[in-house]
C-alpha cells in the first residue's frame, strides 16, 4: 500500500489474530461482569496493570477537535490566532508528523485514540460499513441469508424508527432496534449492538477494571452510534452523553450541521457537559459524580466549516493552509472551548493532576480548492455497468423495501460501496475480486467512466497487501477492495461541501497533536518523528500507571507509547 508523506510501520503480531481476538473477548466480558448498573467494579484489576493512584496524573482528558490539521495548529499559533492552545503546547509537546493509521473516518479515527488499534484489530471501517457474517435486524432467529449494511450514525437512534424525524437531542432515549443487526454466537442469534460490533477493549474498559474506584466520561456527535466506545462490556463509559448532531433543533427548525455557527450550539453542549464532569457532577449536571479518570468530547463546529463551499466563505484559500473566513472562526472558536475547560480545572485546582490530548479524529481534504474534483461518484457507477453491485442501486442501505433509510427492511447479502474521497468495496461476489480490480485499472482516468486515481499518490488496494493492512475479507468485515483516488477527489456531485475525509489522502491524514502532561520535566517540545494516533491510547495509560498491553489491539499490533512519552520523567 503506498501512503503519502512519512509513515510508520505498525508491527502486526503473528498469529491466529481471529482466535486471539475471541478469546480476548470472554476474558473482558468475565472481568466487567462483576459490575453493578451503574459499571462501578466490585472485583480486582490486573495485579500487572494495576494502577497504584499515587502519580502525579490522577485524570487524562482527551479532546477531538475534528478536522484539525497540523498545518492548522502550526499557523494558528504562529499568527497568535489560538493562544489557548498555544498555552498548552508552550506547557506540553507538539508532536508535527502524526498521522491516523490508513482510514480517516471518524469511527477508524477515534478507535485509533481510544483502542491503540487500526481498522484490522478494531474491525472499524466506517459508521456505514458491511459485515458478511451478520443477518438483518428482522432476521431473530438468524435463519435468512448473511450480509448486511451496518449503519451506526443518526438512525441508530429509535427517534429514526421507520424513517422517523430527529425530534430529540438525545436522539430519543434509546437504540433503534431496526438499526440493529444479529450474529449467531454459540448457536444463539443474538443482536449486535455497536458496543458489540467493536472488535477489541477500550481504554475506557482498562481504565474501569484496573484503577479501583475510577469513572469514565464522554460526548460525541451521533447519540447512540457511539455506543461502541462502552467497547465488549457494553459499559465502558460511565457517563456516555447522548448528543445527536442530526437532531432538529427546535429554534431553527434544522439540524446542527446547516452551518458552522449552529454548530457551534451543539459543541457547546459538550463543553457544558465537560465543565460538569470537571465542577463533580455528572454530564448533565444534575447529579454528584466523581471527576473522570478518563474523560473528554468531540467537536464539530471545525470540521463543518472545512467542508463548506470555498464560495460561502468555508474551506482555506490557498495551498498554505490559509483559512477562509469561516474556518478562522471556528479555530477561534475552539480554542475559546479548549480555554473555558483548562481554566474551570485550574479553578477546582485539577489543571496539576490532569493530562490534557488535543487531537483529532481526522483531517479533511482537499485544503487546496484547486485540487478539488467532484465528478459524482464514479466509483459506484462504473461498479454497477459491469454488474459487480445491482445496476439499479439495490444494494446496502438505499435498498429499503420502505423507501426510508436503515428502517430494517433491506436487502440482504448485496455488497456494498462506502464512497466520500475513498472507496471501500465489498463485492456481492467475492470470487469476482481480480475481475474488479482489473476493471478499475482500465479506468483509471478523471474522464467517465474513469474513477480518478491516476495520480502517483492514488492507489488500488486488494489481496495479500490489503488483508496484511487491514484484515482478512474471508472474514467478513473487511472490504475486498479499497481505492485511494488522487488527493482532491471527493466522490459526489453536492456543492453543500467542497472537502471531506475518510480516506489516506494527505490533507485527510496529518493530524494536530498537542499534549500536556503535568509536571513533565521537558516542557514547549517540538517531536517531529513520525507517530500514528493509535499510540495516543497506550501513552494514556502508560502515564495512569497502566500497562499498554491491557489493550487488546495495542498487544496486537505491538503499539507503542508515544516518543519520549515516559512516565518516569514526571
Amino acid at each position: 500500500m503506498r501512503t503519502t508523506g512519512k509513515s510508520m510501520r505498525v508491527r502486526y503480531m503473528i498469529g491466529a489474530v481471529a482466535m486471539s481476538l475471541a478469546a480476548m473477548h470472554a476474558a473482558s466480558a468475565a472481568a466487567m461482569g462483576g459490575q453493578d448498573q451503574d459499571g462501578n467494579s466490585h472485583g480486582q484489576g490486573h495485579a500487572s496493570g494495576q494502577g497504584n493512584g499515587h502519580g502525579p496524573v490522577k485524570h487524562v482528558l482527551l479532546i477531538s477537535f475534528d478536522g484539525l490539521h497540523q498545518q492548522d495548529v502550526a499557523r494558528c499559533i504562529g499568527s497568535n490566532a489560538c493562544p489557548n492552545l498555544a498555552l498548552l503546547a508552550k506547557a506540553g509537546t507538539t508532536y508535527t508528523n502524526a498521522h491516523t493509521p490508513g482510514l480517516s473516518d471518524s469511527f477508524p479515527g477515534l478507535a485509533a485514540l481510544v483502542t491503540g488499534g487500526s481498522p484490522k484489530t478494531a474491525g472499524l471501517f466506517y459508521d456505514v460499513s458491511y459485515d458478511r457474517t451478520l443477518y438483518a435486524p428482522s432476521d431473530t432467529q438468524c435463519t435468512g441469508k448473511q450480509g448486511w449494511n451496518v449503519v451506526f450514525d443518526e438512525t441508530t437512534g429509535i427517534d429514526a424508527q421507520n424513517g422517523g424525524a430527529l425530534t430529540h437531542l438525545d436522539g430519543g432515549g434509546a437504540f433503534n432496534p431496526q438499526a440493529i443487526p444479529h450474529a449467531k454466537i454459540g448457536g444463539v442469534c443474538q443482536p449486535v449492538f455497536p458496543h458489540n460490533y467493536v472488535k477489541t477493549n477500550t481504554l475506557f474498559e482498562v481504565v474501569k477494571q484496573n484503577m479501583r474506584g475510577s469513572r469514565t466520561a464522554w460526548a460525541d456527535k451521533h447519540a447512540w452510534g457511539y455506543d461502541w466506545l462502552n467497547g465488549p462490556s457494553g459499559v465502558g463509559v460511565d457517563d456516555l452523553a447522548r448528543t445527536e448532531i442530526n437532531s432538529i433543533d427546535a429554534a431553527t427548525k434544522t439540524d446542527y450541521t446547516d452551518v458552522f455557527t449552529h454548530t457551534e450550539t451543539f459543541d457547546n453542549f459538550h463543553v457544558q457537559e465537560m465543565l460538569n464532569e470537571i465542577d463533580g457532577k455528572d454530564s448533565t449536571g444534575k447529579s454528584n459524580a466523581d471527576v473522570p479518570t478518563v474523560f473528554g468530547a468531540d467537536f464539530q463546529t471545525l470540521s463543518v466549516a472545512q467542508k463548506a463551499p470555498v464560495a460561502s466563505g468555508g474551506g482555506y484559500l490557498d495551498a498554505d493552509f490559509t483559512p477562509g473566513p469561516q474556518v478562522a472562526a471556528a479555530i477561534t472558536y475552539i480554542d475559546n472551548s479548549l480555554a473555558r475547560v483548562v481554566t474551570e480545572l485550574k479553578q477546582r485546582g485539577l489543571y496539576d493532576s490532569t493530562a490534557i490530548i488535543v487531537t483529532s479524529k481526522h483531517g479533511q481534504s482537499p485544503t487546496d480548492h484547486t485540487k478539488l474534483v467532484k465528478n459524482g461518484d464514479t466509483l459506484t457507477k462504473l461498479l454497477e455497468a459491469n454488474n459487480f453491485l445491482d445496476p439499479n442501486g439495490n444494494f446496502g442501505q438505499a435498498a429499503t423495501k420502505s423507501g426510508n433509510l436503515n428502517d430494517g427492511s433491506g436487502l440482504v447479502d448485496t455488497g456494498f460501496v462506502q464512497t466520500d474521497d475513498v472507496g471501500l468495496i465489498w463485492l456481492r461476489d467475492q470470487s469476482q475480486a481480480a475481475t474488479v480490480v482489473k476493471t478499475l485499472k482500465a479506468n483509471l482516468s478523471c474522464n467517465a467512466p474513469g474513477i480518478c486515481a491516476d495520480g502517483p499518490q492514488a492507489y488500488i488496494l486488494s489481496g495479500p497487501a490489503l488483508a496484511a493492512r487491514f484484515g482478512n475479507p474471508a472474514l467478513g468485515r473487511t472490504p475486498d477492495i479499497i481505492v485511494q483516488p488522487n488527493p482532491g477527489v471527493i466522490y459526489t456531485t453536492s456543492t453543500s461541501k467542497d472537502e471531506e475525509h475518510g480516506g489516506n489522502a494527505p490533507d485527510d491524514s496529518h493530524l494536530g497533536l498537542v499534549v500536556y502532561v503535568p509536571h513533565a520535566h521537558d516542557t514547549g517540545r517540538t517531536i517531529d518523528q513520525p507517530v500514528l494516533t493509535t499510540q495516543v491510547a497506550p501513552s494514556i495509560l502508560h502515564v495512569l500507571g497502566l500497562e499498554p498491553e491491557l489493550l487488546h489491539s495495542v498487544a496486537l499490533e505491538g503499539t507503542p507509547v508515544l516518543p519520549q512519552f515516559d512516565r518516569d520523567r514526571f
